[in-house]
């Protein structure tokens, strides 16, 4: 057995009188490709607008969609010309041990990162925060009161314990493509809503201006342009799902197709909520939108659709935990024991680091209150990493002999983007740190 199998972890284990499992369709696959996709990035790409204005933000969201999709069809490729069924397995074909090294560890850090910042907006939205002394009450405080039973520690340990544990103790992705259903449907009524709720504020106007192009009036806000990219990069990172869900499928042009149906299903709603979000705060948007809805509570109408925004995103990033838990834990069980049998076929190992990546997210985001910066440095590094950079490598590195002109092209054009709008937006923010201590 070659050291990648160790992440093949959505095969159950088999035996010769078991039927063979009946492959995904193509849409189960949209929905747990687009739930991989939708994740807290549907938060923060309202606020890219107000930094990019409408019209660069649009062609932003649509040329990084069209980059992962080729990087994509990088993967599948090259990956289907060699011997593995992984990204890390791919990338020791391409460069040894430390390509499958770096992609391992790229994964853990994007993932892990991920998870913890999942699990911060849901206790903020059930049990609320108290960021720089303001205090801002959850849905549950606010329902019933201020209590034991729903303070921060608490109602994420009820969560974890009752609604993301039972989720990811599946060993199939394919199992969890009806909360994935749910979850796209649930991500489609936060932008209903936020629709509805801009289209009143027009009827009644109180809608706000959309900017359509930056305001450059210094140096600073043009290298700030540069740190709206790391945003909607990690909106469309989800690299890190495209073998486990695209190895479970009968053709690799399944896994292409669904890709391509989701990468519009996903650009069409990232580009509505972030539309409808500024037409209803304008500049005063937040980088977390949820922060807006809980301010704009003017009315009993207002305050129900606030509530329902809040609750149905939580239960949207609830359901999104599962899919980025499957392949954070098979990274790390590739990671750590790399010559051990399947995942999936032993028990101990799989409890123990489902249990082990639980008890770690639970208590980060209890102990951190708030960990954006290390969210946008991570959209710099790892996720670009994963989305671009890497693919890009493998195409340019042509292990097997079947790149093509074009393909050199588009992986030197993406690894460039990558590296020159990554570098200038770790450099901002760095630059933005430093300004804001010293002042």
């Amino acid at each position: 057995m070659s050291p990648a199998a160790g992440v093949k972890a959505p095969l159950l284990p088999g035996s010769s009188k078991s039927a063979p499992a009946k492959p995904p369709s193509v849409s189960g696959a949209v929905f747990n490709v687009s739930t991989s996709i939708i994740g807290a990035g549907i938060m923060s790409i309202p606020a890219t607008l107000k930094v990019l204005g409408v019209v660069p933000a649009f062609v932003m969201i649509v040329v990084i969609a069209w980059l992962a999709d080729i990087s994509v069809e990088f993967l599948m490729r090259y990956t289907h010309a060699g011997d593995t069924t992984t990204y890390a397995g791919v990338m020791r074909e391409s460069f040894g041990r430390v390509g499958s090294i770096l992609v391992q560890i790229c994964v853990m850090i994007t993932n892990l990162g991920c998870l913890i910042i999942y699990l911060i907006i849901i206790g903020d939205v059930l049990s609320g925060n108290q960021p720089e002394g303001s205090v801002h009450l959850g849905v549950l405080q606010q329902w019933f009161g201020i209590h034991w039973w729903n303070t921060r520690a608490f109602a994420l340990l009820f969560t974890l314990i009752f609604v993301l544990l039972p989720l990811v103790v599946f060993k199939r992705v394919e199992s969890l493509r009806y909360s994935s259903a749910i979850s796209v449907f649930l991500a489609v009524v936060f932008v209903g809503i936020s629709s509805v709720m801009a289209i009143m504020a027009l009827l009644e106007g109180k809608a706000n201006s959309p900017r359509m192009v930056p305001e450059l009036d210094n140096k600073a806000a043009f290298f700030d342009l540069f740190t709206a990219v790391p945003v909607i990069v990690t909106a469309f990172t989800f690299h890190f799902n495209v073998h486990p869900i695209g190895f479970e499928m009968d053709k690799p042009s399944d896994m292409i197709s669904a890709v391509r149906i989701s990468m519009v299903l996903c650009a069409a709603i990232y580009f509505a909520i972030g539309l409808f979000g500024y037409l209803l705060f304008g500049d005063s948007i937040m980088a977390d939108i949820l922060v807006n809805f809980d301010q704009n509570s003017g009315s009993t109408i207002g305050s129900v659709l606030n509530d329902i925004v809040r609750l149905s995103y939580a239960l949207h990033l609830m359901l999104v935990f599962p899919l980025l838990n499957f392949s954070l834990r098979a990274n790390m069980d590739e990671f750590l024991f790399p010559n051990k049998t399947l995942l999936a076929k032993d028990n101990t190992r799989f409890w123990s680091l489902t249990l082990v990546n639980l008890a770690f997210c639970y208590l980060a985001a209890i102990a951190i209150p708030n960990i954006w910066y290390f969210f946008q440095f991570m959209g710099s590094t790892s996720a670009v990493s994963l989305a671009f950079i890497f693919p890009g490598a493998i195409a340019l590195r042509d292990a097997w002999g079947i790149s093509t002109a074009r393909d050199r092209i588009l992986a030197a054009v993406m690894i460039v983007l990558a590296v020159v709008t990554s570098t200038i937006a770790i450099s901002s923010n760095i630059y933005s740190l430093i300004t804001e201590n010293q002042s």
